[in-house]
């Protein structure tokens, strides 16, 4: 099964590639579609390296290039940049490529073209940058690496309004659920997305001053316990905000089990579940005679993997909605996208991305960056179980969609 999202993404990059050298235009002609132009030379450039492979990494090959015992961290910085500069336009080549031949006309959305166009800035930015030979040439592509890093921080909330666009124009009785490929697409473009943020944000981490127990983005000593209690909090809090009140959160797990893992990653996705379970509580309980009971997390360590199982008593799912709440823009909850598209700014952090249906697909996407999971299973008329696989090895390939 895993093949056929795969072939599928192939043939989107290269009829997207081939597009774009149809539709190129030659120096000195006039460029007369509202999308931004791209040249013939450019076009190519970004066929040639949509065609190539690219390179994946685990979490284990970072944290060993890294290690605390590195004598000579500016020549892995070094070594660390020419890659980036080699890997990341063969990266951005694919997602430009697919971005041009998307189903249903999504590709011609104001917002998915807007997003193409940023990552066609920054491949150009990379492809114009010549080749990393010393330290002083590594700070200067670092601090390129941080223009992309803040260009690219709207991309998921963009996207999401150019998906809200289509959900719109779609003909009667037509859903999103039943858009398959729209689907599949959005899973490896945000995949793809998780991987050249990390990458790009580890090599930035590293020239800042150094944390204790931190490789760069990576904590070696990261408390799953703690984790999820800064999440619970800052989950409390914004449903504090919507409803006044909040159900109280039970922690149970080792506060001193640590292992390798990206904290920032983790308290994502325990946010996203412990957000999810407080709301369907809140409304489940608003008018009930009894109190809404705790939401359980229970950290579990295992040998290969760390186990943190989410439960509520908020009335659980039914059969028939369990494979929506993998669907993008599926939400229970009242949707900011039509004051964001308003404001024309957003974030794509958890707590802003409340609300667009993107949470929990998203969730998964980041458990399995690293070879983890992300479970559902709800009882109806009950309350839901969540269980987040975290591989504890940390030897996990990205799956590069």
């Amino acid at each position: 099964m895993a093949a056929a999202p795969a072939a599928n993404r192939l043939k989107r990059v290269a009829g997207g590639a081939q597009r774009l050298l149809k539709n190129a235009f030659e120096p000195g002609s006039v460029e007369s579609s509202g999308k931004e132009p791209f040249s013939r030379e450019l076009a190519k450039e970004i066929d040639h390296f949509a065609r190539q492979r690219r390179t994946s990494v685990s979490l284990k090959d970072i944290l060993t290039h890294f290690s605390k015992d590195s004598t000579d961290l500016k020549k892995q910085l070094v070594v660390s940049a020419e890659f980036l500069r080699n890997e990341l336009p063969v990266r951005l080549a694919h997602r430009i490529a697919e971005l041009e031949n998307l189903p249903y006309g999504l590709s011609g959305k104001p917002q998915v073209a807007k997003v193409q166009s940023w990552y066609t800035k920054s491949f150009q930015d990379l492809r114009s940058f010549p080749a990393v030979k010393d330290a002083s040439d590594d700070v200067a592509f670092t601090d390129l690496l941080q223009d992309i890093h803040h260009r690219h921080r709207n991309v998921v909330p963009t996207m999401a309004m150019g998906i809200a666009a289509l959900k719109r124009d779609l003909p009667s009785g037509m859903s999103m659920d039943r858009l398959y490929d729209v689907h599949e697409f959005l899973d490896s473009f945000y995949m793809s997305r998780i991987g050249i943020r990390m990458l790009i944000g580890q090599h930035i981490e590293l020239h800042r001053p150094p944390r204790e127990n931190y490789i760069g983005m990576i904590s070696t000593n990261c408390s799953p316990v703690q984790v999820a209690e800064d999440a619970i909090q800052d989950a409390r809090a914004i449903c504090m905000r919507q409803y006044g009140h909040a159900p109280d959160v039970t922690v149970y797990g080792d506060p001193n089990f640590t292992f390798a893992y990206v904290p920032s990653h983790l308290n994502h996705m325990v946010f996203e579940l412990v957000k999810n379970c407080l709301r369907a509580q809140n409304d489940h309980y608003e008018d009930a005679d009894v109190e809404s009971p705790p939401v359980r997390v229970i950290v579990a360590e295992g040998n290969e993997d760390i186990t943190i199982k989410v439960s509520d008593e908020g009335g659980g799912i039914s059969r028939a909605g369990v494979s929506k709440i993998w669907t993008y823009l599926y939400t229970t909850a009242t949707s900011p996208l039509e004051l964001l598209d308003q404001a024309g700014e957003g974030e794509d952090t958890p707590a802003a991305l409340a609300g667009y249906g993107y949470g929990l697909p998203i969730s998964r996407l980041y458990a399995r960056y690293f070879g983890g999971d992300l479970q559902v299973i709800p009882m109806e008329g009950y309350g839901t179980d969540a269980y987040l696989h975290l591989n504890r090895l940390g030897n996990t390939q990205e799956p590069l969609p």
